[in-house]
This record gives C-alpha cells, sequence and structure tokens, in this order.
C-alpha cells in the first residue's frame, strides 16, 4: 500500500490561505513496508497528483496548530463522550470550543490526552486533498510523531521546521504531551541561536534529541559549541523520514474524527470499482437472460392461447365471447356429458355411487366381522359430498376409522376422487371431491 506523508507548515506561516498553499512542505512517498520511493518539498497544489495515486495521505499537522491538554475525563460512552468534550476543555482554552476541532485519545495514567485545533483551518486542509483526489486521510499533530524516549527519564525530542522568516519548533516531553510554537527572528539575527535560546528556555534542564535540516546541522552543533553544558546536554541530530514514519506507526490521536468533512469524504469506492463493476455485469446478464426467457415464455403462452381459440372456434364457432377457452371447453364437454346421459365427474350422482362401491369392499377388507359405522348425513354442497357419520354410544367405543379410511381414499383415488377428512372420532366427517 503506497502512503504520501506531508508535514504542513504553521497556520501562521503565512498571512492567507493562498499564501499558505504557496509554500512547501516536506514530503515522503512510502510503499511497501517503510520503503521509500521519493521524497522532497513540494507546494500542497503540487502534490495533488502524488496525492491522487496514494492510497493513503497521512498529514503531519504543525505542532503549534494543534494544542494538547491532558485531562481527567469520567467514563462515558463514545458518542456522549463526543458531545462532552467542548464543555470539559472550555477552561482551558482561550477560544471557542464550539469552534474547534476536540478530539480525545487514549487514557493514560487516569487522564486522557486531548488534541484541539481550528475546525475551519482542518477543514480546510482536508478539503484541499479531497479536491485532490486523496483516497483515506489521516491528520495527526506532529508534536506526538516525534521519536519517543521512554527509556531515557525526563528526556526531550524536539523538531524543527524553517519556514521563510519563522520557524515552527516542535517538542514532545512524553508519550502523551507535547506542545508546538512558531519562533520568528529577525534576518540580522542566527536562527540556530534563537532556537536554542527558546529551546533552553522551554527545557532548562533535561536532556534533548533536536532534529533539524541536514543543510542547518552544522549551524547548530556550532550554536551549543559555545558552551559545554548545552554540547553535554542537547544532541543535535539531522532529521530525516525513516523516523518520522516510525513516529507515524505509533500515533492514535487522529485528528480527522474531528472534522466535517470526514463524514462526506465517505468510502474510496475507487478501490471496489472492479468487484463493483463485475457484480453490475453479472446482474446486467442476468436481469438480459431472466427478461429473454420470460419473452420466450411469453410468446410461448400466446401461441399456446391462440391456438386454443382457434380450436375452440372450429368446435364451437357461434360462440363470441371467449375467455378462457380451457374452462369453457371443459363446461361445453361436461354440457355433452349431461345431453348425452353421462355424469360428470362432479356430479352428486357419479360420487355417491362411487362412495357406494367402495364403502362396502373396504370396510369389509379391512374389518371383517364389525359392524360398520352408521352414517346419518349425505349432503352434497360445492360440487362436493358431505359424508357425515352417527357417533357411537358413549358407553361402546366405537370402531378404528384410520384403516378403512386408507383403503376408502385408494380405491376412490383410483375414479379420480379424493377424500378429506373433515372431522374426527366420535363423530367423523368426510369430504368427497373430484379429482380433475
Amino acid at each position: 500500500m503506497s502512503t504520501l506523508y506531508i508535514r504542513l507548515p504553521s497556520r501562521s506561516s503565512a498571512d492567507s490561505a493562498a499564501r499558505w498553499l504557496e509554500l512547501a512542505c516536506p514530503f515522503a512517498l512510502v510503499s511497501g513496508g517503510d520503503s521509500i520511493e521519493r521524497e522532497g518539498v513540494a507546494s500542497l497544489p503540487d502534490l495533488s497528483g502524488a496525492a491522487a495515486t496514494a492510497q493513503r495521505v497521512v498529514l503531519l499537522l504543525a505542532a503549534s496548530d494543534v494544542t494538547l491538554l491532558r485531562v481527567q475525563i469520567p467514563p462515558l460512552p463514545a458518542a456522549k463522550l463526543k458531545a462532552a468534550l467542548p464543555n470539559l476543555v472550555e477552561d482551558q482554552l482561550l477560544v471557542d470550543p464550539s469552534g474547534c476541532a476536540v478530539v480525545a485519545g487514549d487514557l493514560s495514567g487516569g487522564l486522557r490526552t486531548v488534541a484541539v485545533m481550528q475546525r475551519d483551518w482542518l477543514d480546510f486542509l482536508v478539503s484541499t486533498l479531497i479536491a485532490s483526489g486523496a483516497r483515506r486521510i489521516a491528520a495527526l499533530p506532529a508534536q506526538l510523531c516525534l521519536p519517543c524516549q521512554p527509556g531515557q527519564s525526563g528526556s526531550v525530542t524536539a523538531a524543527i521546521s524553517e519556514q521563510g522568516n519563522g520557524i515552527d519548533l516542535m517538542l514532545r516531553f512524553t508519550e502523551q504531551e507535547g506542545i508546538g510554537l512558531v519562533i520568528g527572528h529577525e534576518q540580522h539575527e542566527a536562527p540556530a541561536q534563537e532556537v536554542i535560546r527558546t529551546l533552553c528556555a522551554l527545557v532548562p534542564e533535561a536532556p534533548v534529541t533536536l532534529y533539524v535540516p541536514q543543510t542547518a546541522v552544522r549551524a547548530y552543533q556550532e550554536a551549543i559549541s559555545h558552551a559545554d553544558a548545552l554540547n553535554k546536554r542537547i544532541n543535535v541530530l539531522a532529521g530525516n523520514w525513516p523516523h518520522w514514519i516510525a513516529g507515524v506507526h505509533g500515533a492514535v490521536l487522529d485528528m480527522m474524527a474531528g472534522s466535517r468533512m470526514a463524514a462526506s469524504h465517505g468510502l474510496d469506492w475507487r478501490a471496489w470499482r472492479w468487484p463493483i463493476g463485475l457484480a453490475a455485469a453479472v446482474l446486467l446478464t442476468n436481469a438480459i437472460a431472466l427478461n429473454a426467457d420470460w419473452w420466450r415464455m411469453k410468446n410461448e403462452a400466446n401461441s399456446l392461447r391462440a391456438a386454443m381459440i382457434q380450436t375452440y372456434k372450429s368446435a364451437y364457432p357461434k360462440e363470441t365471447v371467449i375467455l378462457d377457452p380451457a374452462a369453457q371447453m371443459r363446461q361445453k364437454i361436461d354440457a355433452a356429458k349431461r345431453n348425452a346421459g353421462l355424469p360428470a365427474p362432479d356430479d352428486f350422482t357419479a360420487i355417491l355411487a362411487a362412495f357406494g362401491e367402495t364403502w362396502g369392499e373396504a370396510w369389509e377388507s379391512v374389518m371383517p366381522g364389525k359392524m360398520a359405522p352408521v352414517i346419518e348425513v349425505l349432503e352434497y354442497r360445492e360440487r362436493s359430498l358431505i359424508v357425515r357419520f352417527k357417533p357411537a354410544p358413549s358407553r361402546v367405543e366405537g370402531p378404528d376409522m384410520e384403516a378403512p379410511l386408507q383403503r376408502i381414499k385408494a380405491a376412490l383415488a383410483e375414479r379420480d376422487l379424493l377424500l378429506d377428512p373433515v372431522s374426527a372420532q366420535p363423530a367423523a366427517v368426510w369430504k368427497i371431491r373430484s379429482a380433475k
């Protein structure tokens, strides 16, 4: 996965957003693990091409633009914590917290690290990258990306970034604490001496590891060489991207959680374009196949219906209204049978005759020597024969009807009749109807 790392200058480095966009930003394009493909300096608009092609963009926000606070926060659900954060840090800010992006970090030592930044500036940075085509964006406070040396108690890590007549100085005191400030200097004054003087004021005794640009290493070493105490306490090293990248891997406080642009940025659909395209092609193919099959079956149905209508018209040329040729043909056949003296399959006489033939035979074959149940009522309605048996006396146990029922069902099925039990003993009721 390719990642573009960009160290941003502070907001105060320029008097307007347009001029700020012209400032040079150190960047590094990393692919695979931590293999640096390309590094250099360029303005944010000039990095739009790299931001669009990289799978992830990591912004190292200027330390002076992000304030880190250590706050004691009661245990709250994530939604309530997000709503309560501005009120919890309000008394520690000089500005209205409603205009700030406030993000809480992990719990450490009973306190949480809370990062505060102007929301309009964060949204401006994020929207600029989104307009460039950036996909996944992370915005991390630069002071928390400095190498931390937890094994050396009281040691401080510092770094500088020069921008015009100003210098961004950032310091990391512990894993959770760090600050940043912009040092302005006059043209005739050596920047290195001013930075060392400010650094000594902020860290009067603790050992300091100071990362500076490669071209400025000698100047800073000369600035501390005049005092033995400083030479022993301050170690000047050339800054490079590997130590920044290592610091990013350990950073968990992402300011994107407080940006209004994060929700609108949404999911990177470009990574899913091939699976989505394949799924759409499969759905389209299936839809075309289903529609083609439906049209084929509809044409077959229309052809079959036309043939049935033609057959019906040829048999009954005087009929003018043909709604259902199959049903109307069956009605005509049944009427012809009745006119010829033949009963229809669902006529009362046909069903009763079939039941009478099977009743005695089935009972005698299954229950020989036992008296058959007494039929109390025979009723014909809705083209079905309802047979109601007389219940057996309570003092006499009624005969078992299950075996005769199955035998009669099989015998009636041979005559295209169906038998459905409506109720069980003691008053059994059967319903017999045509299976056609």
